[in-house]
């Protein structure tokens, strides 16, 4: 696909301030949605504004503004906004019909049909599929497989992890502020340490470490006073999410691998957001060639449309009870029609290259960045899935929220919306539509730039202590 037809997926304006957000059409909407909405939202509070369309990498708000979108609606818009193959796929089904709960259509074996060809090696051509309808179902569904074949309850997760907000699922995840005050979590899940290189908790840094991080996994399956009882998964991202961007280093997927076969427990690999050529590849677990026993993906699987899916070896599922995971909306023909088109689209156009070229021209300009400020110390990813991480000091590594937060505000008055991330939302993630032009990437990387330099222009200067005597 030439620059030119992807030039045309977008608003050409873009960036265009007209009018300071929020503008009045955009306030009297966020009123409205105030009164009558719950205060427990989130990315309102972040962006003064409200949308009137969006196409591509581009979003126009209801004051006629215009903005690069580096948020992809968090991860999920990887073939842009409003493609024109989404629009047609969905516009043709809803014609048909809409829902029709598990009984075969077109529209469902054509999904399945395009989802088994890209699945990774290792899975393709030996995997069943079940359908969900977020990325929190699917990975709750994932650990009930394992739960189920192995006869075992316990779940070794990860440090920094997100798998969602369904209590399963949060359970799961690493946020602590959020398992507050809603009474005990999940049994039977135990933790672990990611390899944040960046933050090594055993005080080493990439390649100049023996991977205690996974040594110290190898000892959790051997001690038998270790603590980890009658494990029968070890669930993980790939690359770490709303943890900060973190990939994993191949080397520690490929040891992972190996314990749990080993250990005789199943591997699952969370790729509801790194998945679908975010990457760079079509998965992210292709970069360590690594097979997991159950891969879980949503988010870019269908477009915006709400499906999720869990592939996993067919040798468990005729382990499986009928109606093991049922629900209403699973499968729906709807999202399955969109998901086929959004499949051929990415493997057509070469999505997963693409993101790989243009993620490593961002990625070279904004470790350059970080060189020249004082407040990015890290700067990581694959593909167009990149963590951008603000400290107050580079020498301490204390992390700055608040510069965060300030380049967010800044990128956002020049017309570009990110979206924050990291243990400390101390992280600026880069996750635009793949099908981002490269003129607007150039745009975006200068806005970015700007808006740190702004920032960091405005922060509080340290108070300089006074010598008495």
């Amino acid at each position: 696909m030439s620059e030119e037809e992807f030039r045309l997926l977008n608003f050409e304006e873009a960036p265009q301030i007209i009018v300071p957000p929020p503008g009045p059409k955009a306030a009297a909407l966020r009123e409205e949605q105030q009164k009558l909405e719950t205060h427990a939202v989130k990315y309102m509070k972040y962006f003064p504004t409200a949308w009137e369309s969006a196409r591509g990498a581009t979003i126009r708000d209801v004051d006629g503004n215009i903005f690069i979108d580096w948020a992809s609606g968090a991860g999920v818009l990887n073939v842009g906004h409003c493609n024109p193959i989404v629009i047609e796929a969905v516009k043709r089904q809803v014609e048909r019909f809409i829902h029709a709960l598990d009984i075969p259509t077109e529209a469902r074996i054509e999904f399945l049909k395009k989802f088994h060809a890209i699945l990774p090696e290792g899975l393709r051509g030996s995997a069943k599929v079940m359908f969900s309808i977020t990325g929190s179902d699917a990975i709750e569904a994932s650990v009930k497989i394992a739960r189920y074949i192995s006869k075992k309850p316990t779940v070794l997760v990860f440090e920094g992890a997100y798998h969602g907000m369904h209590f399963g699922a949060l359970t799961m995840s690493s946020v602590t502020p959020l398992q507050q005050q809603i009474g005990p979590l999940l049994p039977s899940v135990f933790r672990a340490p990611f390899p944040y290189c960046y933050r090594c908790v055993f005080g080493k840094s990439y390649g100049n470490c023996s991977y205690e991080c996974l040594s110290y996994i190898e000892h959790l399956f051997k001690d038998p006073y270790s603590g980890l009882l009658e494990p029968a998964a070890i669930l993980i991202e790939p690359i770490q999410g709303e943890g900060g961007y973190i990939p994993a280093p191949d080397e520690f997927l490929q040891g992972l691998r190996k314990i749990a076969s080993e250990q005789g427990v199943l591997l699952i690999f969370d790729e509801v957001q790194c998945g679908f050529g975010r990457s760079g590849r079509m998965w992210a677990s292709e970069w360590s060639s690594v097979t997991p026993d159950i891969m879980v993906t949503s988010k870019a699987i269908a477009g915006g449309i709400p499906m999720s899916a869990i592939a996993y070896q067919q040798k468990y599922d005729e382990m499986l009870p009928e109606a093991f995971h049922l629900g209403t909306y699973r499968g729906n023909t709807v999202a399955c029609a969109s998901g086929a088109a959004v499949i051929s689209y990415i493997v057509e156009k070469r999505l997963p290259e693409r993101a790989n070229k243009l993620g490593g021209i961002a990625l070279n300009y904004l470790k350059d960045l970080q060189a020249e400020t004082k407040s990015i110390d890290d700067v990581r990813g694959r593909g167009m899935m990149i963590g951008i991480e603000f400290v107050r000091d580079k020498a301490t590594k204390e992390p700055s929220p608040e510069m965060a937060t300030q380049v967010q505000e800044e990128c956002f008055k020049r017309g570009l919306i990110v979206l924050k991330m990291g243990h400390w939302g101390n992280c600026i993630r880069f996750v635009p539509p793949l099908v981002i032009t490269e003129e607007l990437l150039a745009k975006s990387l200068e806005i970015f730039r700007e808006s740190v330099k702004e920032a960091e222009r405005k922060a509080p200067k340290p108070v300089e202590k006074v010598m008495m005597g």
